[in-house]
Order: C-alpha cells, then sequence, then structure tokens
C-alpha cells in the first residue's frame, strides 16, 4: 500500500538528492583530469614516434628531415555541478521528486609548437653520440649486441700503443666488413650473458694538490666536501686534496676495479686521446673470451647516420642473416635487421608505431626485439634533442 509522503521524508529525499549532486560534481572533476593528463600523454609519445617514422620514410625517399616538438600543453578544466529546482509531488499513490541533477565539464587547451632548428640542434643531430650514452643504454639493460648494431658505425681496430690499424664498418654494403663486426657483436653479447663483460666508466682518484704545507680551515673542508673534494693527512703531516673522478667508458673483459687506483688513472690517460664518440673496447687473450682478441674502440654515429641506416636497411642496404663466430658459445642472436621496418600500401595494426607518408605506411615489425629498438632509438632522440627552446615565435594552436 502506498502513502502520501511526510514532511520528514521530503526534507530527507532532498537531502539525499543534494548529496547525490555533490558527490558526482566532486567525482567528475578528478575523473576527468586523470582522462585528461593521461591522454595528452599518449599523444605526446605516439608524435615522437611518428616523427621518428617520418624523418626515416623521408630519408628512404631521399628527402631532407625536419623535426618539431610541442614545447608546452596548457590546459584550463572547468567542471559544474547543478540541481535544479522542481515540486515535490506528494499526490496520493506517487512518490516521486520532480528534481534536475546535473554535472558538466569542460576544457581549453592551447598548444605550443616549435620548430626544432638552428645551429645547436644541428650540431647534435650530426654529432657522434658520447660514449656515456652507449654505457647508459647498456647499464639500463639492453643488449649489447643491439645497442652496437644501433648506435655503432663501426669498430676501430687498435695497436697496443692507440694507433690505428683498420676500420670495421657496420653497413651491409660492405658485407665483410658487416660479418665481422657482427660476430664482435655477437662475442660481446655472450661474454655479457656470461657475466664476463665490464661495460662501465673509469673511476679513480685525482690529486689536485699534492703537499699542502699547512692545515686546511674547516670552511675549505666542508665546502669541499660539498663538491666531491677530499683533504686527507699525509705521514709527514701535510695534507692532500684529492677528488674521486669518473672517466672514459670502456668496454673489457676484465674488472677495470680490479686494478689500482694509478694503474686506473693512466688508463684513462691513455684512451682519453680518442673522440669521445669512442667506447674503448679490450678483450684480452688471457681474459675470458680471449680466444678471440680485440682491442680498439667502439665508435658511434650520429643521431643523423642512426636514421640514415634505418632508412637504408629498408631496401638500399638490406641486413642479412650472420652466423656466430665458431670460437663465440652458445648465443641467443637477434634478427638480420637491427630494426626492421615494414612498408605496406595497407594500413598496419593499431598495436604498432606507424605513419602514413607519400602513399605508403611505414611501421616498426611487430616482434620483442624491433619494439625494444624502437624504444633505444627514441631514447636516443630525447638525448640528441635536449631542451626545447621556443625559437622566434611559435604556433599556438587554441581549442
Amino acid at each position: 500500500m502506498r502513502t502520501k509522503l511526510t514532511s520528514r521524508s521530503q526534507a530527507a529525499g532532498i537531502a539525499l538528492i543534494g548529496a547525490f549532486a555533490f558527490l558526482s560534481g566532486g567525482c567528475a572533476g578528478p575523473l576527468v583530469l586523470e582522462q585528461q593528463v593521461l591522454g595528452y600523454d599518449e599523444v605526446a609519445k605516439s608524435l615522437d614516434e611518428k616523427l621518428l617514422l617520418l624523418n626515416i620514410a623521408r630519408l628512404h625517399k631521399v628527402e631532407s628531415i625536419h623535426f618539431t616538438s610541442t614545447s608546452s600543453i596548457a590546459a584550463t578544466f572547468n567542471w559544474t555541478t547543478s540541481l535544479a529546482s522542481g515540486q515535490l509531488n506528494t499526490a496520493p499513490n506517487t512518490n516521486f521528486l520532480n528534481l534536475a541533477v546535473g554535472a558538466s565539464a569542460s576544457e581549453n587547451p592551447t598548444f605550443s609548437i616549435v620548430p626544432i632548428s638552428g645551429q645547436e640542434f644541428t650540431e647534435r643531430l650530426a654529432t657522434p653520440f658520447d660514449a656515456d650514452v652507449f654505457e647508459f643504454l647498456v647499464f639500463q639493460g639492453g643488449r649489447i649486441s643491439q645497442v652496437m648494431r644501433l648506435m655503432a658505425s663501426g669498430i676501430e681496430v687498435q695497436a697496443p700503443g692507440g694507433s690505428f690499424v683498420r676500420f670495421i664498418e657496420n653497413d651491409p654494403r660492405r658485407p665483410k666488413e658487416y660479418e665481422e663486426f657482427r660476430r664482435i657483436a655477437d662475442h660481446l653479447q655472450w661474454l655479457n650473458d656470461q657475466r664476463k663483460l665490464f661495460v662501465r666508466s673509469l673511476v679513480f682518484t685525482e690529486t689536485l694538490v699534492e703537499d699542502f704545507k699547512g692545515v686546511p680551515s674547516a670552511e675549505d673542508i666542508n665546502s669541499g666536501f660539498s663538491s666531491g673534494l677530499r683533504w686527507r693527512q699525509k705521514p709527514n703531516g701535510n695534507y692532500e686534496l684529492t677528488r674521486l673522478e669518473s672517466g672514459r667508458s670502456v668496454v673489457t673483459n676484465f674488472d677495470p676495479m680490479a686494478l689500482t687506483d694509478q694503474q686506473r688513472f693512466e688508463f684513462n690517460e691513455r684512451i682519453s686521446r680518442n673522440p669521445r664518440g669512442f667506447v674503448y673496447l679490450e678483450i684480452r687473450p688471457d681474459g675470458p673470451g680471449g680466444n678471440f682478441p680485440i682491442q680498439g674502440a667502439i665508435k658511434t654515429r650520429s643521431m643523423l647516420q642512426v636514421l640514415g641506416f634505418l632508412a637504408n636497411a629498408i631496401r638500399a642496404a638490406e641486413e642479412f642473416d650472420v652466423a656466430p663466430d665458431p670460437r663465440t658459445g652458445d648465443v641467443a642472436r637477434g634478427p638480420a635487421a637491427t630494426l626492421k621496418i615494414n612498408v605496406t600500401d595497407q594500413a598496419p595494426g593499431a598495436s604498432v608505431p606507424s605513419i602514413h607518408y607519400g602513399g605508403q605506411y611505414f611501421a616498426v615489425n611487430d616482434t620483442l626485439w624491433d619494439r625494444s629498438s624502437f624504444i633505444m632509438l627514441n631514447i636516443l632522440l630525447q638525448s640528441t634533442v635536449g631542451k626545447v627552446r621556443d625559437v622566434g615565435i611559435p604556433i599556438t594552436i587554441a581549442k
């Protein structure tokens, strides 16, 4: 049996509706903000991927490259809740409230698009990567053979004194050298899998003041400590000032930390004659994998050279499979291509990065190897671009 609403139940109903309206507005705001922030992040990521593929496609078609960046996204979010007034019906056999509850959200984004150009960026684009970038990718878990195939233009073989002997180029257009390079990369990967390879920077103590006759002040000690400087009293009562120094990156089959501090210093002094784009490489005959000895340096590419290598590999200089050297143990080898870019007339699946250019689709091959190579490529791009500065008047788009 239905009854008419009492004044108390009317008030409770109105309070319930008001609470519902308040909660609806409170929940809508953060939810909209979360969705939009994640959405903008996904768009920025997709743009970086498409720009990489676009420039590979341009080089494939022998066209000039160009990069653009979204330097800033400013978005204003508004959300409101409304509880419209209405009539409370209390006629016999009825029990409903004629009220309107609403919540709305809106956004007003403004994008600043900056063409990346100028002398500074062009120099970074054409300058070989620093050896520290190579070390970083391997240290973060990248396969050293994969990093080498992507970043290295080849290996410079050197005499014990550091003089040039010959160059082994990582280019399929020089098949013999390319095969030798691939076998060295696989040998290093095998050593790394066996935990017998060391990829690190040389660390040593550099003496700045050898024999300070006096006592450093407390201020000198404290300020030096914050800068990595250390004062130490010597047996003769005088003091020396030292600094822990991080030197050049090396790839070896022996632990550099097993050397004395002086040996590491002299080691670093010797290999510092190489350019910053050289990663020193030494597989000694008396160490693990020493039946395949080599001494020299891994010469890194520039970002422009990396993109050109990947573009040429599509058709002009396709990579091919290379069997490991017999002196190398069992190693999980990668596929023939460092990063395979599929070029098709039909759109690829939505799960892989792709771009439509010149009437064709350029897409990353859908394998774990190719996806991880593409991630490395993206990291290399970010290290090349650096901080984006507005050049002139950026292109601003307001929605």
